[in-house]
This record gives C-alpha cells, sequence and structure tokens, in this order.
C-alpha cells in the first residue's frame, strides 16, 4: 500500500474535506505543484484553479478561487477563500465568480488591478477546463 499523508481542506464556512491521501495536486501562485508524503515544509498562495486530492478511497476535486497551502512531511492543509466540489459546480457558479472577481478588479486601486485581472481570467478558464 502506497504511503498516505493528511489532507484537510477548509474554506471559512466549513471543512469540505480530510482524508488520507498520497498526492495533493495544487494550483500554486507561482505555478501547480503536487505534494506527497515527506514533502519538504512549503507555503503557497493559491491562484484560481482545482485542487485535486487522490488516495486510496478515491480522488476529491475542488475548483478554489484563492487561499494558502500549507505543506509539510506529514499533511497537506488547504485554506481557500472560497471552495466547491467540482461535481457540484455549474457555469451559473463559475459565472458568478467570475463577475465577483471582475468587481473586485474595477473597484481596486490602479496597482491591483492586474492582479485581480489574471484572477478573473483564472478563473473564467476553469469553465473551459471542467467543460463547462
Amino acid at each position: 500500500m502506497a504511503e498516505t499523508m493528511q489532507f484537510d481542506l477548509v474554506s471559512p464556512e466549513k471543512r469540505l474535506a480530510s482524508a488520507q491521501v498520497t498526492e495533493v495536486q495544487i494550483p500554486g501562485a507561482e505555478g501547480d505543484l503536487t505534494a506527497m508524503p515527506d514533502h519538504s515544509p512549503l507555503i503557497t498562495t493559491l491562484r484560481p484553479g482545482v485542487v485535486k486530492a487522490t488516495g486510496p478511497d478515491g480522488g476529491l476535486e475542488f475548483v478554489v478561487t484563492g487561499g494558502f497551502a500549507e505543506i509539510s512531511a506529514a499533511g497537506t492543509s488547504v485554506l481557500a477563500e472560497v471552495a466547491v466540489p467540482v461535481a457540484d459546480v455549474t457555469r451559473e457558479i463559475l459565472d458568478g465568480m467570475v463577475e465577483e472577481a471582475n468587481a473586485a478588479r474595477d473597484a481596486a486601486e490602479a496597482e491591483a488591478q492586474d492582479v485581480l485581472a489574471k484572477r478573473a481570467a483564472d478563473l473564467a478558464a476553469i469553465s473551459a477546463s471542467l467543460g463547462l
């Protein structure tokens, strides 16, 4: 049996996942990464994307809008701003996320608008990757 680690995903509203997994794929702000048991300690910010966890009991997938991931040798904790199980994501949910990101961009100071425009574009790209 493959070695496992603890995976936890929480949003401000609730805990969405707590499981033993063999790997977690994370949309990091500096690029995608995969955390596995015995990973070196790392904290990264998240960009909008899909967090995927694979383990002995199957896979888990969640659309996230941002947040942080803390990785250690024993586990990975994802603290998401917003997280929705991929199975529950609809075109309407994604459109709402994009609309919120665009509103934040429009209300932001000039120096933050590029970052927020990228966030809106990343959210829009999730639709294509999920086939919605």
